[in-house]
């Protein structure tokens, strides 16, 4: 914890800062809002903490925000220790408690109950404003704590790939979300967050999920050694020569995902301001840590 307030202390407020977390605060308005008037009146379970909240809200009318940051405190912790210490920490908690506060206490520009009677239009236009609130979250270097820490832990340490991560976890809470409400609606929960992953997608990073990185330096080892630490991912190390230059140089090359290519670039110029970065798109990706080999 006195890592975390040593870090705030001493946050520079540069543009990129500022800019990460006005976008961190605009996605964390858009998933308060969209739960506000179109998940909660239509009975439509989000998932990860704030699904099992709602879950939670409909027996006992404990407040939904109280309960989302409650439960995000330890895997607040988690993340911070296994992720990406307190940079990640302090986004992600921002991220947390702007959310949390905005379900409990909404603003007052915003509709204060439902617009719309049909479940149809709750589950595609909630699916679509909440997916745009996590793709302007994971643009601000942040996450929005949750599943989202859970799954980036699974896939970082067990090698689980990161879509059956989030299919495990959103399939628990709409589950139970069956039992609580309806199985109908349950259906359209389905339907609100395949619609929200697709939104979330295409504001991050485009259409593709994972990236592929390959970074041309003269300080192999460091940015090595930073890829591990904050991404805890898989590096190779291959020799290269500059066409021009004819100077020996050397190109990393890593797989990340779309919510960690912030950091890889972050990551990238803070050890070598002079490095040429590339990102591609990842076609399929196989091996530990994403898709296992298969007989296709």
């Amino acid at each position: 914890m006195k890592r975390i307030i040593d870090y705030i202390k001493n946050i520079k407020l540069d543009k990129i800062t500022i800019r990460d977390y006005i976008l961190i605060l605009l996605g964390a308005i858009l998933q308060a809002g969209s739960l506000r008037i179109f998940l909660l009146p239509a009975k439509l379970a989000s998932g990860g903490v704030s699904g099992l909240s709602q879950i939670i809200n409909s027996f006992t009318g404990w407040p939904i925000g109280v309960m989302v940051l409650l439960g995000n405190i330890p895997l607040l912790i988690l993340g911070w220790r296994f992720l990406g210490g307190p940079r990640f920490a302090a986004r992600t908690a921002f991220a947390i408690l702007t959310f949390s506060i905005l379900v409990d206490i909404p603003l007052p520009f915003l509709p204060q109950e439902g617009i719309t009677g049909d479940i149809v239009l709750n589950s595609l236009y909630g699916g679509v404003v909440s997916g745009i609130g996590f793709g302007l979250v994971y643009k601000g270097r942040g996450t929005s704590g949750g599943s989202d820490i859970l799954v980036r832990i699974l896939s970082s340490w067990r090698g689980i790939p990161i879509s059956q991560s989030y299919l495990m976890t959103d399939a628990v809470i709409i589950f139970l979300a069956g039992i609580s409400f309806s199985w109908e609606n349950a259906l359209y929960a389905l339907v609100m967050l395949y619609v929200s992953g697709i939104a979330a997608e295409s504001i991050s990073q485009g259409s593709n999920v994972l990236r592929t990185g390959l970074i041309i330096t003269n300080l192999p080892d460091q940015i090595k050694e930073e890829i591990f630490n904050r991404l805890r991912r898989g590096v190779t190390i291959m020799n290269a020569r500059g066409g021009y230059s004819g100077e020996e140089k050397s190109i990393l090359l890593c797989v990340v995902t779309r919510a960690e290519i912030p950091h890889l670039k972050d990551l990238t110029k803070e050890v070598d301001p002079k490095a040429f970065l590339i990102i591609g798109q990842a076609h399929e990706v196989r091996g530990e840590g994403f898709l296992p080999f298969g007989d296709d």
